[in-house]
């Protein structure tokens, strides 16, 4: 088992033509680290922009270690996300619509929707972006 210090991390930004749509990948295992770091990216999307579209691109995913975080750290993660996302995709992975419906406050007009592995084209003309290709 890697230790934390070779770890990689599970949490990758997405670069993408629209500066208000946040995209990432989650890859494997995600640990408390990986979602403080997550936390710490939306928070600077929510600084540059007050209302954001979200898109998660999961592969490979092997859960998440949701009772290593802090409840305080919970709460302000969904208070936050109820006041800036208006859209949330996931692509491929668990089927987090129902979960993310009950995380999002009932009078809160958010948007969600999963979408299959092989679904990725229309999730990304869902949030009306397409990803930047890589630079190597």
């Amino acid at each position: 088992m890697p230790s934390s210090l070779n770890a990689v991390p599970a949490v990758r930004r997405i670069e993408t033509d629209r500066t208000d749509l946040f995209a990432c990948e989650i890859t494997g295992h995600v640990s408390a680290a990986d979602l403080e770091n997550l936390y710490g990216l939306l928070e600077g999307a929510y600084a540059l922009h007050p209302r954001i579209d979200v898109l998660v691109h999961f592969t490979n995913y092997e859960g998440v270690d949701w009772s290593e975080l802090s409840d305080d750290t919970k709460k302000e993660g969904q208070e936050h996300a109820n006041a800036h996302i208006r859209k949330c995709a996931s692509i491929g992975g668990p089927d987090w619509v129902s979960h993310f419906s009950g995380f999002f406050a009932p009078s809160i007009d958010v948007e969600l929707k999963r979408f299959d592995e092989d679904e990725a084209e229309q999730a990304w003309a869902w949030v009306g972006a397409t990803p930047k290709p890589l630079d190597i």
